[in-house]
């Protein structure tokens, strides 16, 4: 039944299908419910609907008063008020109803189906309640049901009939005014409320199960949608790193076997590297063997040469005549002399001071060597008088390579053909003490001074008292030999042997390289090397060669001073090797002569008649 309360405001009525009920009690559940039913489902113009307030008061057979000694009726005005209060504050106008009860949902469903209200909410905590489950599954259908938790919607069941549509009703709707409302539960009227609470539930679980069905392919068709806009990045980055890895496994695979291989060649390397070292000792022993033998025959004076006496020599040089001195060797002067109706130069050794010392050990030096070895590039020992420490040499009639090259006596001319064939003579007799037995021979001292020419232009190489055997692994590179001081002409000595000591055959071919760039620019020695780069490197090339040469073949002659200056590289190991680099360009160089040659006059600028180019 319900009980009469003031009205708000009597004025103020709502028809029945524009009503929003919301269910009230003492919880805040039904505060959240009121508001949000405000803020959603209320506005302040005249189309808006109805408020109505609608609190079920469970039926006191035995006391009238709760715990605390308040009446049940006092406490309901209270809360009714407090709730108009609020209605009235946000700026709307409300009804309220009490009903009395003991089941709160079926007197909420048995009355907004008699009074025909379209719109009742109610508020339920987080953990849901029984009397709006029961609403919502037992509501006419022309009511729409909404379930509100913690300020915000937790579920809706929307009418499914129009309010309109249907017969009027006996009872007239919900006015603003004192209502008292007396619930009969008769049975006809229970058993009608029970067939249509099962066909509106049979109704609200399809409508539920289809809604339910379509949110859930909504919000599907969302995720994928946002899962493919989110992971496509992902994938294609993971797409690219997995293809990035593949490349990096290969590339490091690539590094594994390459690194593995470098290793075994490596090794292999070493054990021929041992396996040479091993046979380069072997060889040693057996070289120095023969070296010792060799050693002990000429320890023995056992050489092979004429000795001259004091006298002959001073009748051969008319007592060391200043106008038959034809040059001053490094420790002594040098004569033209004749001995048994000969031309020959006779080198005297200098006496007194450490010169002369150093000039004896050079002295027996070039005996040892000259005496032991003949070639036609080498200088040929005649003899010697030990007691006075003279050398008897062939005697070459154009001097030495220095004096032609610089026209010393305003001399001829040497031509370019002439000059390739010398370069590659001078070669071929460096080679030879290169290849002595049984040590390699290293002269030390090489330069245009220590190169004679006979009338011929054959060129043959002297002065060898600075010259040394070294061990036979020196000239194979494998080490070097060591020198306590370096000796030879300044600009001609390897610059490694000059800061080391260390000396190789490869020291020879140093000086050779210096020697073949005077060869064709007839220029001094300090700083060649770098005016030759230069002028190659400034395309002048042919401004460097030597002018007093007309007709240099300058494509030739470039060939030669790039060979020469490879010779000239500052590391040994940087130098080509003589056999097989060295002479095989120059002899090329010297048939290209050859061939010139044979095209035309060669000597047409020397005044010496008898000078020939080949042999």
């Amino acid at each position: 039944m319900s009980h009469p309360l003031p009205p708000e405001d009597s004025s103020v009525s709502a028809s029945a299908n524009n009503v929003v009920a919301v269910a009230i009690a003492k919880s805040k559940s039904s505060q959240n419910a009121a508001r949000w039913a405000i803020n959603n489902l209320l506005t302040r113009n005249s189309d808006s609907p109805a408020l109505l307030l609608i609190h079920v008061k469970k039926q006191n057979g035995t006391t009238d008063t709760n715990a605390n000694g308040e009446s049940y009726e006092n406490e309901t005005s209270k809360l009714i008020k407090t709730f108009s209060t609020y209605c009235t504050r946000k700026g709307f106008k409300q009804q309220a109803v009490v009903l009395e009860d003991n089941d709160v949902s079926k007197s909420l469903v048995q009355y907004i189906t008699e009074k025909r209200i379209n719109n009742i909410v109610l508020g339920v905590s987080s953990t849901g309640s029984d009397v709006a489950k029961m609403v919502t599954e037992s509501a006419p259908e022309f009511c729409s049901v909404y379930v509100v938790a913690n300020d915000k919607l937790q579920s809706v069941r929307p009418a499914t009939l129009d309010v309109e549509n249907l017969s009027s009703p006996e009872t007239t709707p919900p006015e603003v005014s004192v209502e008292h409302y007396k619930q009969d539960n008769d049975k006809d009227s229970d058993a009608e409320l029970k067939r249509l609470k099962h066909e509106l539930k049979q109704t609200i679980s399809m409508y539920k199960s289809a809604c339910r069905e379509a949110a859930r392919a909504k919000r599907m068709v969302k995720e994928i949608h946002q899962w493919k806009q989110k992971e496509a990045p992902k994938y294609e980055q993971v797409r690219l790193a997995h293809e990035a890895a593949l490349v990096l496994a290969k590339v490091e695979k690539v590094k594994c076997r390459a690194a593995t291989e470098a290793a075994e060649k490596a090794k292999r390397l070493a054990d021929i590297e041992a396996q040479r070292r091993l046979y380069a000792e072997l060889k040693v022993k057996k070289d120095a063997a023969a070296k010792k033998r060799a050693l002990n025959v000429l320890s023995k004076n056992d050489v092979r040469y004429r000795k001259y006496t004091l006298e002959e020599i001073e009748a051969a040089t008319d007592k060391f005549s200043d106008s038959l001195m034809i040059g001053e060797g490094g420790y002594g002067p040098v004569y033209k002399g004749k001995l048994d109706h000969t031309a020959v130069a006779i080198k005297v050794l200098r006496s007194g001071g450490g010169a002369a010392a150093q000039g004896k050990r050079q002295y027996q030096q070039e005996i040892e060597v000259l005496s032991s070895m003949r070639h036609p590039n080498m200088v040929l020992l005649l003899g010697a008088c030990p007691k006075y420490g003279c050398l008897v040499y062939e005697y070459m009639n154009y001097g030495s390579l220095e004096d032609r090259l610089f026209r010393k006596g305003n001399t001829p001319t040497i031509p370019w053909r002439v000059r390739f064939k010398i370069a590659a003579e001078i070669a071929t007799g460096l080679l030879f003490l290169h290849n002595a037995k049984p040590e390699p021979l290293v002269h030390r001292d090489l330069k245009p001074a220590n190169i004679l020419l006979d009338r011929n232009y054959t060129c043959k190489i002297s002065d060898v008292g600075l010259s040394r055997l070294v061990p036979a692994p020196v000239a194979d590179n494998v080490s070097q030999y060591r020198m306590t001081a370096a000796a030879g002409t300044f600009c001609y000595i390897d610059p490694e042997y000059q800061q080391t000591g260390r000396l190789g055959v490869k020291s020879d071919v140093y000086s050779f390289g210096i020697m073949l760039l005077q060869i064709i620019t007839a220029r001094p020695p300090m700083g060649l090397t770098h005016q030759v780069e230069k002028a190659i490197t400034a395309g002048a090339f042919k401004s460097i060669l030597d002018p007093s040469v007309p007709d240099w073949p300058v494509e030739e002659a470039l060939s030669f001073a790039k060979l020469a200056l490879k010779c000239a590289e500052l590391k040994k190991k940087d130098r080509p090797n003589l056999g097989s680099d060295v002479l095989p360009e120059l002899n090329r160089l010297r048939e290209f002569g050859k061939r010139k040659s044979s095209q035309g006059p060669v000597l047409n600028d020397m005044q010496v008649g008898e000078a020939l180019i080949t042999q």
